[in-house]
């Protein structure tokens, strides 16, 4: 079929949408909002709202307020931005321990040795995108190797994975040849080194979906992570069953938080989130329906 919808003016998208049943009280808000937002992004919270009946028509159900939509969209951006604040302090945390890992066991420049990884081609790949991160850096501490030292090439491994993105660290790490180097990087989150290796597999994903502005409200995952079975404290809070939801990304990131700085607010705001918006239902992203009686949660209400 041959695509051949015209494109709307904002004005005409407001109309659209009150021809198929949206409660619109202010006609200048909701244009701004459709100026500044897009009608194709927005429409990715409204679609929940729709007729089942009237599927084919994209009619709503009686009562829903353009409020409604935006509601459902600011408290995702507001879940992305609580993401990416975890994630953040996850990969850090990460990039500290490979580095410490590494470096102490193998010595400052070990990560340039391909014998300490499993494939040597995706050694290879990995260091060439290493190198152009290097090449093109303008960190203070990356400049000063340069300005300072020409052998080897590259820096110590303690400021080399400093320059590696979120993703080229997931393989890095999974790339090593001994289980006892990932099961020693591993052991300061105590987990098994094939859960944090599908974590951060995992998390690349979310990592790129949130820092892109995408949807991760009532969003189907991609990839998936290995749930862990241990500790046990944690292992009851996920949710198998939707491993394709944000609700298992969130515990581990929770739990990971609350290794790494005990006193961490993290699952207390996610908790405060849910409660500011009654309209989000959480079982659209993968919770269970007695969710806040579990550890993670409850001890954070």
């Amino acid at each position: 079929m041959k695509y051949d919808k015209p494109p709307l003016s904002i004005e005409q998208q407001v109309d659209l949408l009150i021809s198929r049943g949206m409660v619109i009280q202010d006609r200048a808000r909701a244009a701004r909002y459709l100026a500044h937002l897009n009608y194709y992004r927005l429409r990715a919270y409204w679609l929940t709202f729709e007729d089942a009946v009237g599927t084919n028509n994209h009619h709503f159900r009686p009562g829903i307020d353009f409020q409604d939509v935006l509601s459902l969209y600011i408290f995702d951006r507001k879940l992305r931005l609580l993401v990416l604040e975890a994630i953040e302090r996850v990969e850090v945390s990460v990039r500290a321990r490979f580095a410490y890992v590494l470096g102490t066991r193998y010595g400052s420049h070990s990560y340039l040795d391909k014998s300490y990884f499993a494939d040597s081609s995706v050694h290879g790949l990995c260091l060439e995108n290493l190198r152009e991160e290097f090449d093109r850096s303008r960190e203070t501490f990356i400049q000063h190797y340069k300005d300072k030292y020409d052998d080897p090439e590259m820096p110590p491994i303690w400021a080399a994975c400093e320059i590696m993105s979120f993703g080229q660290l997931s393989k890095w790490f999974q790339n090593l040849r001994q289980r006892r180097d990932r099961q020693e990087i591993a052991s300061a989150f105590r987990l098994n080194e094939s859960v944090l290796g599908s974590f951060l597999h995992h998390l690349t994903h979310v990592r790129n979906l949130a820092a892109h502005h995408c949807r991760v409200w009532n969003r189907r995952l991609t990839f998936t992570m290995k749930i862990p079975v241990g500790p046990q404290e944690v292992a009851a809070c996920f949710h198998s069953s939707a491993d394709r939801n944000i609700y298992n990304t969130l515990v581990m990131l929770g739990y990971l938080l609350k290794i790494m700085s005990p006193g961490t607010t993290w699952p207390r705001r996610i908790v405060q989130l849910i409660e500011e918006y009654p309209l989000v239902n959480p079982t659209n992203m993968g919770f269970p329906t007695a969710w806040r009686e579990m550890a993670i949660w409850r001890d954070h209400s």
